[in-house]
């Protein structure tokens, strides 16, 4: 593997984590070096750190927030 590659995942832990549990992008890094960005990408998908995974924890927050309410307001009437 290049230099410069090994240094751009020495940088980044979480990277350096994805590449050892995920062997086969030695390979594609080894072949296209390039691939930085698909390894990027690939590796908030792994982790869960894309947009759509944080709007969909942010929906799971609210709507446990939501039913917590609810069931302080059920309580409140109950009294």
């Amino acid at each position: 593997m290049r230099k410069d590659v090994l240094e751009y995942l020495k940088n980044d832990e979480k990277l350096l984590q994805f590449v050892r549990k995920n062997p086969t992008w030695y390979r594609k890094l080894t072949r296209s070096p390039i691939d930085k960005q698909a390894l990027d990408l690939a590796s908030k998908e792994f982790y869960q750190q894309t947009i759509p995974h944080k709007i969909e924890k942010i929906n799971y927050s609210l709507e446990l927030a939501s039913m917590m309410f609810q069931m302080y307001q059920a309580m409140q009437q109950g009294d």
